[in-house]
C-alpha cells in the first residue's frame, strides 16, 4: 500500500450500514487517499473471534468500523451464545488488536443499551441498563472494546433503514401492498435513522477525531412506530411506490408480544454529536423521503 492512502476495513460490508458506509465513503480521508477494505461474513467472520487476529495481520487496516453486529433481537432471545460471541467476544479481539496497532476502531452499538424509563433524550453519559439478551451482548461489546482500547469510538444509534437489505420501512411497504389494514405499535418510541447519514457521520467521525469517545447519532425528531408506518405509506403514495393505503391502526406492546423486551422510549440526543462534528441535522421524515427516491430509482 502506497504512503499516500489509508486503508479501512468495514465489516458487515453486505448489511445496511456496510452498504451506506461504501456509498457515503470519501474519497480522502485526512491527507490520504481512501482505500475501502469492505469485509462480509464469509471472509471475515466474527462468529469465530479466534481466526479474527490472523485476519487482521493478513489485511493490516489502518483503521476498523465495525458495522457487523448479530441483529435479530427477538432470535437472541434463545441464541444467546451466538449473540454474545459476535457482539462482545469478536468486538473485544478487534479492540484488543487496534490498541496494539494504534489505530482507530469504531464500534456501532444500539440504543437498545438503555432500559426507556427516561422520557428525556438519552445522553452518552446516561447509565445504560440494557432488556433483552441482544441489547445486553451490544452493551457486553462496548464495554469490552472501551476497556481494551480506551481510543475505541462508541457509535450509539437506532432504528436503521436503508434502500438496501432488509428493515422496517421495506416491510411496510411489502405488507402495504398485501393487505388493507394494519396494527402498527404505538407505546414504543424512537427515531429512525437513515443508514447513509448514520455512514456520513462515522466518515466525519474519522475525520475529525475529537476526544469523545462514546457518540450518539440518529437523525432529528421522534416517533413511535405507528408514526413511522404511516409517515412511510404517505410518502410512498405521493413517488407513486403504492396505488393504495391500507388503515393504520397502533396498537400497543402488550397486543403485540415479543420474546425479547424493547424499550418503551430510546430517542437519543445528540446536538454535541452535531456540534463536533459540525454536522446539520436532518428530520427523520425528509431522510425518509431521501430513501424512497433512492428506492424508487433502484426499482426502476
Amino acid at each position: 500500500m502506497s504512503e499516500q492512502s489509508v486503508k479501512v476495513l468495514v465489516t458487515g460490508a453486505n448489511g445496511q450500514l456496510g452498504y451506506a458506509l461504501q456509498k457515503a465513503a470519501p474519497q480522502i480521508l485526512g491527507a490520504k487517499k481512501l482505500h475501502l477494505l469492505p469485509v462480509t461474513r464469509e471472509s471475515f467472520d466474527l462468529a469465530q473471534p479466534a481466526s479474527l487476529v490472523a485476519r487482521l495481520n493478513e489485511l493490516q487496516p489502518e483503521a476498523i468500523i465495525n458495522a457487523a453486529a448479530y441483529t435479530a433481537v427477538d432470535k437472541a432471545e434463545t441464541d444467546q451464545q451466538q449473540a454474545e460471541v459476535i457482539n462482545a467476544t469478536a468486538v473485544g479481539v478487534m479492540a484488543q488488536w487496534c490498541a496494539e496497532q494504534n489505530i482507530p476502531l469504531v464500534q456501532v452499538s444500539t440504543d437498545f443499551v438503555f432500559d426507556g424509563k427516561k422520557s428525556s433524550p438519552y445522553l452518552p453519559e446516561d447509565s445504560c441498563n440494557p432488556l433483552g439478551v441482544y441489547a445486553q451482548t451490544k452493551y457486553a461489546g462496548e464495554l469490552l472494546a472501551l476497556e481494551n482500547y480506551p481510543s475505541t469510538y462508541v457509535v450509539r444509534t437506532g432504528w436503521v433503514y436503508c434502500e438496501h437489505g432488509s428493515n422496517f420501512v421495506k416491510t411496510i411497504l411489502r405488507l402495504g401492498a398485501e393487505r388493507e389494514r394494519l396494527g402498527v405499535v404505538a407505546d414504543q418510541v424512537g427515531t429512525p435513522t437513515y443508514a447513509i447519514h448514520l455512514a456520513q457521520m462515522i466518515w466525519q467521525l474519522l475525520i475529525q477525531r475529537p476526544d469523545q469517545k462514546i457518540f450518539h447519532f440518529s437523525d432529528a425528531g421522534a416517533a413511535s412506530w405507528y408514526d413511522f408506518a404511516v409517515a412511510i405509506f404517505d410518502a410512498a403514495k405521493t413517488k407513486g411506490l403504492l396505488e393504495k393505503i391500507p388503515q393504520v391502526n397502533p396498537i400497543t406492546t402488550s397486543d403485540y408480544p415479543t420474546p425479547a423486551q424493547r424499550p418503551a422510549y430510546s430517542v437519543l440526543e445528540k446536538q454535541r454529536t452535531y456540534g463536533l462534528l459540525t454536522m446539520s441535522p436532518c428530520h427523520w421524515q425528509h431522510a425518509l423521503s431521501a430513501m424512497l427516491d433512492a428506492y424508487k430509482r433502484q426499482q426502476n
